[in-house]
């Protein structure tokens, strides 16, 4: 059955035919306000209505196309993604042209770089602006199982008028984002969207597979690692990952936050120096220091941290440090593409705030002066980057005349907000209005 086969419904109750078994029963529901009226949901799903709400997403409005044709080209055979699309379609192509269905792919920004299936529900589809090239970010295009899998980096499954958008609630759809198999950064997002059918748990395991299967073929084709490199991806994230010997470590929070600074400093860092860049409270004493360090020791092994000063063995390859390198080279596409969001956002240890906020300020400021409308929707319409007027401004200045309103409307709201000195929806971090 394609999309137009299946009901649009207008309110939540109606959905209860299709999936009260599965999205009531398993989990908590929650009442709250919908673009649709009132009604119980998946908490999962009353969150994503409140981003959305909260982005000032229109409930009638249509996802903004924003590659043509020789820009997508370009873009999807740079794409790390694009060296697994053949596995991609190997599993899913088969079954979403004979079951009426649309694979998809998106970036990591939402930006639909391939959707491919059966004919008659591409034509649908197209009606909705459900085609490459087109962004389908949470923050842009509201609750909808790509844009809401990148949005909590887990695999989602949206049901007809659970979408915040009118016109998107005759589908169906079930996406998992896809990781880079070395550094854990979100890659993008598998999706397969459709009518009714698609309403099945079986759906969203099918979908979570397809990534797995797609994150190891990136890992087999990628470069073998160093054996004596360590890797650290910090970005985006309150608990890094570390790569050694072939290990992937998750660490703790405070871990985390000495090994930033750590591989921020490669030749070391005294005691005392490295108290004062991880504690805010000065009482902390040397003690409580040498006890998370004797901690993280036993995690790592003796060999990978040294003493007098503190440091790791060997060469880091962490993640915020690429960003840096590749914006005082002036690559700041690359910057972009590799800026996986803030620099451990909950961290509240000063040396990591100091780095944080200058690695955000100097991207946002290198993507301002680029003036390049595509990396500027990147940042605008990321979690981050959804309430920095500064960046909404310089889009409003950049973006084509066809696609201005949207973006246009957005910053006057940012704008009101600012002056009426409402400070309710302003984020801490780097990342707050200015």
């Amino acid at each position: 059955m394609s999309a137009q086969g299946a009901k649009g419904r207008d309110d939540l109750d109606g959905e209860a035919e299709l999936s009260d078994a599965w999205v009531t029963g398993r989990a908590e529901t929650a009442t709250v306000p919908g673009p649709g009226g009132s009604g119980r949901v998946r908490p999962l799903v009353a969150a994503s209505w409140r981003r959305s709400a909260r982005a000032r997403v229109s409930p009638d409005g249509a996802a903004r196309v924003e590659l043509d044709e020789d820009e997508l080209a370009a873009y999807r055979e740079g794409h790390p993604l694009a060296a697994a699309m053949p596995v991609i379609r190997e599993l899913m192509g088969a079954y979403a042209t004979d079951g009426e269905h649309l694979l998809a792919v998106c970036d990591a920004g939402g930006r639909m770089l391939w959707v491919e299936g059966h004919p008659a529900t591409l034509r649908e589809a197209r009606g909705m602006n459900f085609v490459a090239g087109a962004r389908w970010s949470e923050a842009a295009a509201g609750t909808n199982a790509p844009g809401t899998a990148l949005a909590v980096d887990r695999p989602v499954q949206v049901v007809a008028s659970e979408h915040f958008r009118h016109p998107v609630r005759a589908w169906t759809c079930a996406a998992a984002p896809v990781h880079d198999p070395r550094t854990g950064r979100v890659l993008g997002a598998v999706d397969i969207t459709g009518g009714q059918r698609l309403a099945h748990p079986h759906s969203l395991g099918f979908v979570q597979a397809v990534a797995r299967a797609a994150e190891s073929q990136l890992a087999l084709l990628g470069p073998a690692p160093e054996p004596d490199r360590l890797g650290l991806s910090a970005l985006g994230r309150d608990e890094a990952v570390l790569s050694a010997g072939g290990r992937r470590i998750r660490l703790s929070r405070r871990h985390s936050e000495i090994l930033v600074l750590l591989a921020h400093r490669p030749e070391g860092v005294g005691g005392q120096e490295l108290l004062t860049l991880l504690y805010e409270d000065e009482s902390v004493t040397p003690v409580t220091l040498r006890a998370e360090l004797s901690r993280l020791r036993a995690l790592l092994g003796p060999d990978l941290l040294r003493s007098r000063p503190y440091r790791l063995k060997g060469a880091v390859e962490a993640d915020f440090a690429a960003v840096d390198r590749r914006l005082a080279s002036g690559a700041v596409s690359a910057a972009a593409g590799a800026y996986a969001g803030p620099l451990l956002p909950a961290s509240l240890a000063p040396g990591v705030v100091r780095l944080r906020e200058r690695l955000a300020d100097r991207l946002r400021a290198a993507l301002v002066g680029r003036g390049d409308p595509g990396l500027l929707a990147d940042w605008a319409y990321s979690t981050w980057g959804e309430d920095d007027v500064v960046v909404w401004r310089a889009l409003c200045a950049a973006v084509p005349a066809s696609g201005l309103p949207p973006v246009r409307a957005r910053l006057d709201s940012l704008e009101a907000e600012l002056s009426a000195g409402a400070t309710a929806l302003q984020r801490p971090g780097p990342h707050t209005r200015r």
